[in-house]
């Protein structure tokens, strides 16, 4: 199994697949946030804007950190919005299920997307040997 990075840069193949698992990660996180806010409605809590704000602001940084993912602090940034799905479990239990599905693409997509990288970089080595 290759080595499961948690910060440096990543090859192309590798951003452009964990930038689309962020990016789809974000509308399940505005989804949990509306349904965040409106069961603290229903129970009558006055935290139920408060808790919408938060899953805006964990989306927002889902979005942010896909786009990041070019350079050194994109990785960083996918693991915390990794971490704080897990933790937004504790407000809307379904978001255990969405940390399930999201962090195992996220993991798959990384060794995955590490392995086509290599297997890129050592066709174009060859190409360039034949030359």
């Amino acid at each position: 199994m290759s080595r499961l990075p948690l910060t440096g840069v990543l090859g192309k193949f590798t951003w452009r697949m964990l930038a689309v698992v962020l990016g789809s990660q974000t509308i399940v996180i505005l989804l949990g946030a509306l349904l965040a806010r409106g069961t603290a409605m229903a129970a009558g809590a006055d935290n139920g804007h408060t808790l919408l704000w938060a899953g805006v602001a964990l989306a927002v940084l889902a979005f942010v950190a896909a786009g990041l993912l070019r350079g050194p602090f994109g990785l960083p940034l996918g693991w915390l919005v990794q971490l704080l799905t897990w933790l937004s479990a504790l407000v809307v239990p379904a978001m255990i299920g969405v940390g399930l599905v999201f962090t195992g693409l996220w993991v798959l997509c990384l060794v995955k997307g590490q392995e086509v990288d290599a297997m890129m970089a050592a066709r174009e080595q060859g190409a360039g040997a034949a030359r």
